[in-house]
């Protein structure tokens, strides 16, 4: 079965392409730089796809970065700290940003004659990210459906997962995590502050294991 996956260089993403290889998948991956600042994560992605020998495109689509606000984005906006049910956080919310992901990796799909679409949302994410819910996903999967005369079956496996049970999954599938990137902030190591730094450090206590990054603090 040949299947596309969004692959940002984050656990997640990284975690549900080791398992759709384990699935027996044909798997090629696809990654956005849309110049966000933690720019590392593309190169993780990029890594772990040489190391895997998994096909993969990096996508400039720096137009998100003009239209689409978010201290993510924006040089000039401080990435906030803290956890992610905090109401500063929306601040790293880039609009939109997972439907035109979608529809890309969509395109890609087609033209390759894959028929599944596979991206790494969870259910830390339902809190702040609008196109990480549920109704998002159902409604994508809809129009993923109806977009082509060939069907393109829209799959999130790790909707109702937490980031503790992803880590647990990937350590079993033997994701080498030191080729991964959550920080927010794009230094040169971690800053173990931004929502993302603080999920992944609860994610891999809530697994009982050792995160292989170093952080500032």
């Amino acid at each position: 079965m040949k299947a596309v996956l969004i692959l940002s260089g984050g656990l997640d993403s990284t975690t549900l392409l080791y398992d759709l290889i384990h699935e027996g998948y044909e798997v090629s991956a696809v990654t956005f730089d849309y110049h966000q600042k933690h720019k590392k994560e593309i190169r993780c992605a990029a890594k772990t796809c040489t190391k895997l020998r998994i096909p993969h495109k990096i996508v400039g689509i720096s137009v998100l970065n003009e239209l689409a606000p978010s201290s993510l984005t924006r040089d000039t906006w401080d990435v906030p700290e803290g956890n992610y049910a905090e109401e500063t956080m929306k601040q790293t919310v880039v609009p939109n940003r997972n439907m035109v992901f979608l529809s890309l990796a969509a395109s890609y799909a087609i033209g390759i004659g894959a028929g599944h679409l596979f991206y790494a949302a969870h259910a830390g994410d339902h809190a702040i990210y609008p196109d990480c819910r549920p109704a998002f996903v159902s409604a994508m999967t809809t129009a993923l459906h109806l977009c082509d005369w060939n069907d393109i079956v829209l799959h999130a496996p790790y909707l109702w997962l937490g980031k503790g049970d992803i880590v647990k999954k990937g350590i079993g599938l033997g994701v080498d995590y030191a080729d991964t990137w959550s920080c927010y902030k794009g230094e040169e190591l971690s800053c173990g502050e931004c929502g993302a730094c603080t999920e992944r450090r609860e994610a891999f206590e809530q697994a009982g294991a050792a995160d292989p990054l170093k952080y500032q603090d």
